[in-house]
């Protein structure tokens, strides 16, 4: 991959006035702020809306009706709503921004009427939608030219959804064929068997994974109690080579929000696990909008902000007016969304790009203060710099003085024998040793 890269996920339909016009310059300028590289559209080619078999309406942007168009809904003029989405590419690109959508390979919706094969037959309660046969060649085939057909537009890359649930062999030529055609598109997976890591990623040819049975489920576990930190390190030595291409992440439209009462109830609470991910190793990262506000979906009922409905989030309201210059962001919103750059930024740097890692835990287990449980303790370097990492899961403040060994201090040409840190509760320290 050649170091991490940061993603930003939108539902178009829920920003500004849910139409494709809303994400225009301003919101690239934004993005670029951050340190974002690739946006996410998530619900732009068209999918079953109005029908008595949709969930909710507008209906879910993964039971896909027709893969050559997009939702006339997004669209300030519906009849020229091609045009508008290739606008948004456009002025996206023009901003040094790259785009992705949706690839959803396992199934459309029920009233779908292209040339992909179904059975007659959906996968567990998605009711709205058929699974596809891929044993058939005309599958493939159809796959892609749908693929090709929106690289030729100037889509850079593919979030493909639920790619597990059909053969990796077929869907990697799928992805491999692609590739050639088009050099440089990025592919990311939705995968969650830890088993299946490898073969996603060396068969099928996919650029970034999901990191959600590991990172994200670890994470999730220390906030909650149930998990240690030390399983981090676990993880991270299991991945091996393939960390690079893994991708982080504490939100997305499936996940529940982390300021929700189903989560943690407050942004405030998860500022460890947040710098854990953007700075640990060289795995991308992936930031749900509102995110960096502390959205909590409080108009839903499950802590995450619906995909299947109309809806008006309004931390997310909010942004879309401090982007715009309508309204300024609440103090507490603002605060979060100062912090959340400030780690954003710092992850671009090339020492926390793509500088070499260090895991310090092993060494500290007997350090005074430091507890494999609740504590995490990393290093990263370069041959210009080194930067000592503590990310503190503990309800109390950690004061401690991290052994730094010797192969350690040799490797990143340091002298220092300790570093010490003064770590808030939940919170993190980031200090420069070199």
């Amino acid at each position: 991959m050649g170091g991490k890269v940061i993603i930003y996920q939108m539902l178009p339909r829920l920003w500004g006035d849910g139409r494709l016009s809303s994400c225009d310059e301003s919101l690239a300028a934004y993005l670029k702020s951050l340190g974002v590289d690739y946006l996410w559209l998530t619900g732009i080619p068209r999918h079953a809306s109005g029908e008595d078999f949709v969930k909710g309406n507008p209906g879910s942007p993964y039971a896909i009706s027709d893969w050559y168009d997009i939702n006339p809904y997004l669209a300030a003029d519906p009849d020229k709503r091609m045009q508008e989405f290739d606008s948004v590419l456009e002025r996206m690109h023009a901003a040094g921004l790259k785009v992705l959508i949706d690839f959803i390979p396992n199934h459309t919706a029920r009233n779908y009427k292209g040339k992909l094969c179904l059975y007659d037959w959906c996968d567990g309660d998605w009711t709205d939608t058929l699974k596809v046969d891929w044993s058939k060649p005309e599958t493939p085939e159809e796959m892609l030219k749908i693929l090709r057909f929106w690289a030729a537009k100037g889509v850079d890359g593919f979030r493909c959804d639920m790619v597990e649930l059909v053969p990796s062999d077929a869907l990697g030529r799928v992805v491999k064929a692609l590739k050639r055609e088009f050099p440089g598109l990025l592919f990311v997976a939705e995968v969650y068997g830890k088993d299946n890591y490898a073969r996603y990623i060396q068969e099928a040819g996919f650029d970034l994974l999901y990191d959600k049975s590991g990172t994200y489920d670890i994470l999730r576990g220390i906030n909650g109690g149930s998990r240690q930190a030390w399983e981090l390190s676990c993880n991270w030595q299991s991945l091996g080579p393939l960390q690079g291409n893994m991708l982080n992440f504490l939100e997305n439209h499936d996940e529940q929000r982390i300021a929700s009462a189903q989560f943690a109830g407050s942004a405030d609470k998860t500022w460890a696990a947040t710098a854990f991910q953007l700075l640990f190793n060289d795995a991308s990262y992936m930031l749900y909008f509102g995110q960096e506000v502390g959205e909590d979906a409080a108009e839903g009922a499950e802590g995450r902000t619906s995909i299947f409905n109309w809806s008006k989030p309004r931390m997310i309201s909010d942004l879309y007016a401090e982007i715009h210059g309508t309204a300024p962001l609440p103090a507490a919103e603002k605060a979060l969304l100062s912090r959340y750059r400030e780690l954003l930024v710092l992850s671009r740097k090339e020492v926390f790009r793509s500088g070499a890692n260090w895991d310090l835990c092993y060494c500290n287990g007997l350090t005074r203060g430091f507890d494999s449980g609740r504590h995490f303790v990393f290093a990263r370097y370069n041959v210009d710099e080194a930067w000592l990492v503590f990310c503190n899961f503990s309800s109390t403040r950690a004061c401690v003085g991290v052994a730094l060994p010797e192969e350690f201090r040799n490797a990143a040409k340091i002298t220092a024998e300790e570093g010490l840190v003064d770590v808030p509760p939940l919170g993190y320290s980031i200090c420069k040793c070199k």
